[in-house]
């Protein structure tokens, strides 16, 4: 081999490569040049046995069989143990002894029998050894040394024969045979190069082949990874906002007009509260859960998506789907609430869905998605943890919050909003005891909007204690004013919003508007509902504060809920407030008097004051008077006022009850 002539290194690899297919072309040669040396000596045999019979070329035809069956059989045994290819150089070495031994037997030709004769050495015996020669550095182009151990020795034995002849002619014949001998081992050395290059250049090929298929590979990977990075939710998995709508779309492609069609959209209840709180890990930990849960629910035809957040949407397909929608929906609305325990935690969030149908309720992806959406909202707003199936006056409704969550910020900027007061008044003698603080907005396109309109559009907006601020600072205002109209211990009420206990931004804000109004706390009254008493967690730390602070606690719509009594009094709460239900017709219903006594009676016990609302007519006083209750407000006494309409109504209220007989209390 002649690597060290190549001009840049090669490495094992390769070289081993080179090796092996350098052995595969010898082993390829020797199948043709096997036959070919055993016909040619049988031939050579033939003319000097003519000439002259003579034993000695017997033995060496025999000689040449069996130096040729051995060679077969050495390429028989490198084929069949694959040693070409695991072994090359191995190989190479046995197939270049059998060369050798198959030269040595050829170079013994020039002395059998008569082939040197009275005119020299036998002319046909000189060309066959060439020839023969010849066809082994033709069939071993790719390996030199094979052909070189092969040829040597009979072209060495054949000039050694001529010089030694010595005749004009043979010397003539010597030179050519050394010329032959030159060119043969150039030309050998060449062929090896021309083969070692062209076995660079398919190796270089089938790498550079290679390395694209697999650059192709990685492409291919590469953009089925960034498809799903594209479509695919990376925290849960589902679908994301971009394939739900593909598949929405697509949906309603392939829609035939007998098909059926139902989209699911739902929401966590308080999951901003646990981010919060416990952290975004807990969070993901939650959404995953929920993810999880909704998908087992699925069949294989729905698509689950997560659209951002804690939005969640399902979309069923084929017979039954408005069926197996509701299912779906229920079902996760009841597992939303069950616990999820995340490492010692245990976290309990809950879910509202809201269901449209094709072709009830939309005929295009986006009106469909639309109506979903909205029957979601008012899921969320008729008390959460429902399923909600959209209808058209649900639309109106969402539309209608939405106008007004819309125009909230700037109504409260250009105080638009209005704050009136409905006065508390003494059943017996009129006595007016305080004000609770009413939010009124009348709104350029909606007309009247009602205060749980303005909350809820406030709490979405993230805008409650703006709200809260805005009534608290009027409130205050008006505290500033009452001494002059002679209720220096009246009090005013504020309602505030359970949303608005997290933390302590609310006993802050309170604080701060009360003593820049230069009014004292406890004449400031803090109305919450009986909802807010049931998260002791969130808001029993704020209430403590806003109790410290000074202010009066009262719950407001009480009856209604289900506050626990014993924590009511723990939160030292100054006053109950009675709803308007149990008030009306109370005149007659024996029922209603029996709950107005004791709950009456429960006050008297804890040292409660106790407020009865909704009083509208004489003959409901009278029955509550008489019942033993002592502050009421409605509209018997006084619809909800500007502050500015306060003293006018102070002065017709004092003539009103000077003229009317007082009754003691049984």
């Amino acid at each position: 081999m002649t690597h060290a002539s190549r001009p840049t290194p090669i490495d094992e690899a390769t070289k081993h490569q080179i090796l092996s297919a350098q052995a595969m072309s010898v082993l390829d040669g020797i199948v043709v040049t096997l036959p070919a040396s055993c016909f040619i000596a049988v031939t050579i045999v033939a003319v000097l046995w003519l000439d002259a019979p003579n034993t000695s070329v017997l033995y060496w035809l025999a000689a040449i069989f069996a130096v040729n069956l051995a060679r077969y059989i050495a390429v028989r045994i490198i084929r069949r143990n694959n040693i070409a290819i695991e072994r090359p150089k191995r190989a190479l070495d046995i197939l270049s002894l059998g060369a050798l031994a198959g030269g040595l037997t050829w170079a013994l030709t020039p002395f059998l029998g008569t082939v040197i004769g009275k005119g020299g050495l036998n002319p046909y015996v000189v060309f066959i050894i060439c020839g023969i020669c010849a066809g082994a550095m033709m069939q071993s182009a790719a390996y030199s040394r094979t052909t070189m151990v092969f040829a040597v020795p009979p072209v060495l034995a054949t000039f050694a024969t001529l010089l030694a002849i010595g005749t004009p002619s043979s010397l003539v014949i010597a030179a050519d045979t050394a010329l032959f001998g030159l060119v043969m081992f150039r030309t050998s050395q060449v062929s090896e190069r021309v083969f070692i290059r062209s076995q660079m250049d398919r190796l270089n090929a089938i790498a550079l082949a290679a390395s694209l298929s697999d650059a192709n590979a990685e492409i291919k990977q590469s953009n089925q990874q960034l498809s799903s990075l594209v479509n695919m939710d990376p925290l849960t998995g589902l679908a994301n906002r971009t394939l739900f709508n593909n598949r929405l779309r697509k949906a309603f492609t392939d829609l035939r007009p007998t098909d059926t069609l139902a989209l699911l959209t739902i929401d966590l209840d308080r999951f901003k509260a646990i981010n919060d709180t416990m952290g975004h890990g807990v969070g993901d930990a939650v959404l995953t859960e929920i993810a999880s849960r909704l998908t087992g629910l699925t069949g294989a035809q729905d698509m689950v998506a997560r659209l951002g957040g804690d939005e969640f949407t399902v979309i069923i397909e084929g017979p039954g789907a408005e069926a197996r929608a509701r299912l779906i929906g229920k079902e996760i609305i009841r597992l939303a609430g069950e616990p999820i325990v995340i490492g010692e935690r245990s976290v309990t969030v809950g879910a509202s869905a809201g269901l449209a149908l094709y072709p009830t309720h939309g005929e295009t992806a986006e009106a469909l998605f639309a109506s979903a959406d909205i029957a979601l909202y008012a899921a969320k707003a008729g008390g959460r943890r429902k399923l909600s199936l959209f209808n058209p006056l649900l639309k109106a409704r969402i539309e209608r919050q939405r106008l007004i969550e819309a125009t909230l910020a700037e109504a409260l900027e250009k105080q638009m909003l209005k704050v009136f007061f409905q006065p508390q008044v003494e059943l017996d003698g009129g006595r007016v005891t305080g004000f609770e603080a009413l939010l009124r907005w009348t709104h350029a396109e909606l007309g009247a909007v009602s205060p749980p309109d303005i909350v809820r559009a406030a709490q979405a907006l993230h805008m409650s204690t703006a709200l809260t601020a805005y009534v608290a600072t009027r409130a205050a205002r008006l505290l500033q004013a009452l001494p002059g109209y002679g209720l220096p211990d009246a009090a005013v009420a504020i309602n505030v919003s359970p949303r608005e206990f997290s933390g302590d931004t609310l006993s802050r804000l309170l604080i701060d508007i009360a003593q820049q109004h230069d009014v004292p706390p406890s004449r400031m009254e803090i109305e919450i509902t009986e909802e807010a008493t049931l998260d002791t967690q969130a808001a029993g730390a704020e209430l403590a504060r806003l109790e410290a602070a000074g202010f009066r606690l009262a719950v407001d719509d009480f009856g209604m809920g289900h506050s626990s009594l014993a924590y009511i009094v723990s939160l030292h709460i100054d006053r109950l407030k009675i709803d308007r239900s149990f008030v009306r017709g109370i005149e007659t219903s024996r029922q209603n008097q029996t709950l107005i006594s004791a709950l009456i009676g429960i006050g008297k016990a804890l040292s409660i004051d106790i407020v009865v609302e909704g009083v509208e007519n004489a003959a409901e006083a009278r029955m509550l008077q008489t019942l033993g209750c002592r502050q009421a407000q409605g509209y018997h006494y006084a619809r909800p006022m500007d502050a500015a309409d306060i003293p006018g109504w102070l002065a017709e209220h004092a003539e009103r009850f000077a003229h009317q007989p007082r009754t003691d209390a049984t």
